[in-house]
Order: C-alpha cells, then sequence, then structure tokens
C-alpha cells in the first residue's frame, strides 16, 4: 500500500483528540478529508471514539452541536472542502453565542492549488474568523516533519475556554468561556494509503477554564435573571442570595423556592419591576420584551454573567462577570427579606395551571341519575378537548422528568412554555444564542446520542413549529448502523409561520403578502416524511391522546404531530 503522509497526519491528529478527551465526532463523507474519515473510523471500530454520519454537513454541524451542549465536552465535526465547509457556519455562529465547545476540522487543498480555479478550492483560512476562540490553517504534511501534531491539545485548550497560545490570533471571547475552533486541515494526494499503528490512550474530559467570581454584597433590590443555557448557577446565587429568580422556560434554571411565576406582568408593575436596582444575568434572555426592557434601563445596575462570545451591554453599564457570588460578609437584611416576599406573594398568585380539574367522584358515584349524567358528560368533555398551543406544552412538560431532556425550537409554541409553565428541575436545551429555526432536530439528535452514553435513562423531547421542522428534514436520516436514539419530536402544525402574528407586519401588510412572504402556508404530509425516514409516526388531536403518545415506552424515533389551529 502507498504511504501516505495525509494519512499519517490524520491518524495521529485523531489519536491526540481522543487522547484529549474528545469522544464523539461527526463525519460527512467527501474525497478531501478521506484520510480524517478513515482515521476516524479506525478509533472507532477499536473503540476509542463514537462517530456519526451525516450526508447534510448543516446537519452534522448542528449534530455536534447538540452532542457538546449535552456532554460539556468538545465534538469534533470533520467535512471536505469548498461548500461542505461553508455549511458549517450556522452551527460555528451559534456554538460562539452559546458557548458551546465545538471542533470545526475542514480539509482543504494545498496552497499550491489555491486560487487557481482548482476544484472544489475557495478561501477556508479564516472562513469561521469572528466566531472562532482559535483559528489554524495548519501546514501539509509531508512526512519530513510537517504534521498536525500538537493541534488538538490547542484546540480543546480553546474550545473549553483558553487563550489561544502566543503568536495565535486573538481569541473571540473572554477567558473562560467556551466557543468553537477551526482547524483548516490541507493535504496533497495520495489522501489515503499506509500509515503507522498510532496508539491510543483515552484522556479524561476536558474541564472548564475555572474564573475568578465577582462578590457582591446584599442591598440593593437585586433579581437574579436566567436566559437560555444559564443552568444550575442561576438558581443557586438567587437560593443562597434570596433574591427572585426570573428564569426562561429555556434557561434550565425554572425551579426553586425563589422562582418567580408570571414573571412578564409582575415585571410591568412598578412596586416589583419598577422598584428593581440591580439584575444578575445568566445564559442569554431572549423571550420576553419585558426583560430586554429591564435590563436596557439606565437606573438599572446590570451584571452579566458570560456564557457565550457576546458580551450582553443593552443599557451601555453593564459588568461583565464571569461568575458571581454572594459577599460572605453581607447578611441579609429586614428589606432584603421583605423584597423578596413581594415577589413571591405576586408570584403565588400568577401561577397558571391549565389542566383539567380532578373528576368530581361524589358526582360520578352519585345515586341522582341526573347528577352522575352532567358528571360523565363533564369527564367526556375533558378527553375530547381539542388541543391547543397552551394545552400542548403543559402535556409536554407535565410528562419530561430530570433523567429526560427537552428541547425547545425556535417557534411560537416556545413562548407560549415561557409564559404559562410552572417551575420543574428538567434538563432543557434551546439553541437561543441566535433564536434560529435551523438545525432543532440535529442538535436533538445530538443530544439524545450524549445522554445516552453509559447506558444513560430517559427520552429526548423536541417541541417545535412546523416550518422548524421542514427547515432541518435532512436530519430525520440516520444510517443504519448508528446506535437509535431515543427521541420524540412532537410538532405543532399550523400550517405556517404564526409566529409572524406579534409583529409589526402583521399589522400593516396586506393578508396575500403576509402569507406569501411570512407565513408561507404548506400542506406537507408529516405522515410520508416519517414513513420515508423510517420514523414511528403518530396524529393526535386530544389531551387524553397526547399524554398516552407521551408516557408509553420509548425505543427509537418518534414523530407526534398535533394539529393546531392557525
Amino acid at each position: 500500500m502507498t504511504s501516505s503522509p495525509a494519512a499519517q497526519a490524520a491518524a495521529s491528529l485523531v489519536a491526540e483528540l481522543v487522547a484529549h478527551g474528545v469522544r464523539d465526532l461527526v463525519l460527512s463523507p467527501g474525497s478531501r478529508s478521506q484520510a480524517l474519515a478513515l482515521a476516524a473510523v479506525r478509533a472507532s471500530d477499536a473503540g476509542h471514539l463514537r462517530v456519526h454520519v451525516r450526508i447534510d454537513e448543516r446537519v452534522a454541524g448542528f449534530t455536534a452541536l447538540g452532542l457538546a451542549r449535552e456532554s460539556g465536552v468538545p465534538a469534533a465535526v470533520v467535512c471536505t472542502s469548498g461548500t461542505a465547509a461553508a455549511h458549517l457556519l450556522p452551527a460555528a455562529m451559534e456554538a460562539f453565542h452559546a458557548g458551546v465547545p465545538l471542533l470545526l476540522l475542514t480539509a482543504d487543498r494545498p496552497p499550491e492549488l489555491r486560487g487557481v480555479g482548482a476544484n472544489q478550492a475557495t478561501v477556508q483560512p479564516g472562513l469561521f474568523a469572528p466566531f472562532v476562540r482559535d483559528a489554524v490553517d495548519a501546514p501539509v504534511p509531508d512526512g519530513d516533519g510537517a504534521d498536525w501534531s500538537g493541534l488538538a491539545p490547542r484546540a480543546v485548550a480553546a474550545a473549553m475556554g483558553a487563550d489561544a497560545p502566543h503568536g495565535a490570533p486573538p481569541a473571540t471571547g473572554l477567558p473562560g468561556v467556551a466557543g468553537p475552533v477551526h482547524l483548516n486541515l490541507p493535504s496533497r494526494e495520495p489522501l489515503s494509503g499506509e500509515a503507522r499503528a498510532v496508539p491510543f490512550v483515552a484522556g479524561a474530559a476536558p474541564r472548564p477554564v475555572p474564573a475568578d467570581p465577582l462578590a457582591l454584597a446584599r442591598g440593593p433590590r437585586t433579581v437574579v435573571i436566567a436566559g437560555a443555557d444559564a443552568g444550575a448557577p442561576a438558581e443557586e446565587l438567587a437560593h443562597t442570595a434570596g433574591w427572585p429568580l426570573i428564569a426562561e422556560i429555556v434557561s434550565g434554571s425554572r425551579y426553586g423556592r425563589r422562582l418567580v411565576h408570571g414573571y412578564r406582568s409582575l415585571l410591568r408593575r412598578d412596586d416589583l419591576g419598577g422598584a428593581i436596582e440591580r439584575a444578575v444575568v445568566f445564559g442569554h434572555p431572549t423571550l420576553s420584551r419585558e426583560v430586554a426592557a429591564l435590563l436596557s434601563r439606565a437606573d438599572v445596575e446590570v451584571i452579566a454573567v458570560r456564557h457565550g462570545g457576546e458580551q450582553l451591554d443593552l443599557n451601555h453599564r453593564t459588568r461583565a462577570a464571569a461568575a458571581v457570588v454572594v459577599d460572605p460578609a453581607s447578611a441579609p437584611s429586614a428589606d432584603d427579606r421583605a423584597w423578596l416576599g413581594r415577589w413571591l406573594e405576586a408570584s403565588a398568585a400568577a401561577l397558571i395551571d391549565v389542566a383539567e380539574p380532578a373528576p368530581d367522584l361524589d358526582a360520578l358515584t352519585s345515586t341522582d341519575a341526573a347528577a352522575r349524567r352532567d358528571a360523565v358528560a363533564d369527564e367526556l368533555a375533558a378527553v375530547r378537548r381539542p388541543l391547543d398551543r397552551a394545552l400542548l406544552v403543559d402535556a409536554v412538560w407535565r410528562a419530561t422528568w430530570p433523567h429526560d431532556r427537552l428541547v425547545f425550537g425556535s417557534s411560537r409554541l416556545v413562548r407560549v412554555a415561557d409564559a404559562q409553565l410552572a417551575g420543574k428541575k428538567v434538563p432543557v436545551h434551546a439553541n437561543r444564542g441566535l433564536a434560529g429555526i435551523d438545525g432543532t432536530i440535529a442538535t436533538a439528535t445530538g443530544i439524545a446520542l450524549a445522554s445516552q452514553v453509559d447506558g444513560g435513562r430517559g427520552v429526548t423531547r423536541v417541541l417545535l413549529g412546523d416550518l422548524s421542522l421542514l427547515h432541518d428534514v435532512g436530519a430525520f436520516l440516520l444510517p443504519p448502523d448508528e446506535g437509535e436514539p431515543r427521541l420524540q419530536v412532537i410538532v405543532g402544525n399550523d400550517g405556517g409561520g404564526t409566529i409572524f402574528d406579534g409583529l409589526e407586519v402583521a399589522g400593516t401588510a396586506p393578508r396575500a403578502d403576509l402569507d406569501r412572504a411570512f407565513y408561507t402556508p404548506h400542506s406537507v404530509r408529516l405522515e410520508h416524511i416519517a414513513l420515508a425516514y423510517g420514523w414511528e409516526y403518530r396524529r393526535v388531536t386530544t389531551r387524553s391522546a397526547l399524554d398516552q403518545a407521551l408516557t408509553q415506552p420509548v425505543g427509537g424515533r418518534q414523530l407526534i404531530e398535533v394539529p393546531l389551529a392557525r
């Protein structure tokens, strides 16, 4: 077999990735990336790496994003040169804004084939420049010393939040904030061939770069705001400090004794929202105008705990912090306790419950025939009650538990969920870094696969609208030799993009123009999509049928369609 410097460099790079804790690699097939692909497959065959193959690079990028979101460990995605690399840009942008560690490994032509009209050759160095923590245009392996050694530890460290090494381009984002890294990997033919055996040593999962916390004293009337990806630290600070917790449904922080229900209406009250003097923000809040208005006020001190690559500074006086703790020398006062009490009292009154009331057992067992008849009629009406958005999000939330995962698409449903759902400690994910609809199913697939490693229990549920589903329909395709994710995709299908109902254009543009350019109505038969891709399909129209579908054992991929009114 012909010796191949590209094959040797690829084998060594994959071994280094494994040695530095990388366990998942998503691969899209292509010619220029064949050395990397073969090295990854060999590592997978030997049990050192989990390889996931996707024919669509955009799906591959978001699958890697989901794997890294759930695991907290950088996932790698490999593609060939040309437009293939460009398809990774949406996932790279989301990873940057959401603070997700992601390794972009793009194969490329050697320098002599750039700028001369060579096939599948474009300008790949710097392609992701505004969105990566580090970028390397690697040397061409030549067998005489030029190879890709040392790239893996550098890339993994930068993805986890370390500064780029001396002499490298400045890292995008603050130290301690995770994000994507780009390794552009040019090679010459032969692209595959003989390579020396490379030993594998599985390294420990990389840990986030520690950061010095900012200590805050009690005193100012403070709230904790948890946006997307805030997670447990937001709830922990609110609990420790005794501050009200305003947690978006996508935050992963909507639980605990300080949680405020119905926060939108309470923020509009002068005695609550109007009295706030300080806001500590975790993650990226995106779901309510009330929070955006609060954070833009010049009279509010805003401390933003950095999670993504872009700094939050809505009122032009925001302080950024890598972490926040309560000053241990600051004891709660009577004013502090009264402030929290006012919020929690209002919160209790604002709690929404859309579930049906419990059956009237007395009436159902009454000796009065008329009373029994009326009670039975009430129960039948409850069973047959058609689903709306409020009932849909409530059913999915109630069926989901801490061993499950819940993924929200960027649709009208996530706003309904944010407005009404009560607190519950559930692992929640959403691509809210940029709030795009692309990649939702692919991201959820990565989350499901990562959650099932080492026998992980539970189901990953995806709640999204029909346009978000259709935008990512390619993610329904999975190779037959890959482990089956336990995945329920629940789509609220109202036949178009009714999320635009809440925008200015809905009140100014003619209806025909709205339909054509915004609502984009469709008549897609979703059961045919499920059949084509080998998914189980169910269509449900009542709450009782949905509850049954959500609580039955899940052994693979299910698409549950819920028709909704326009």
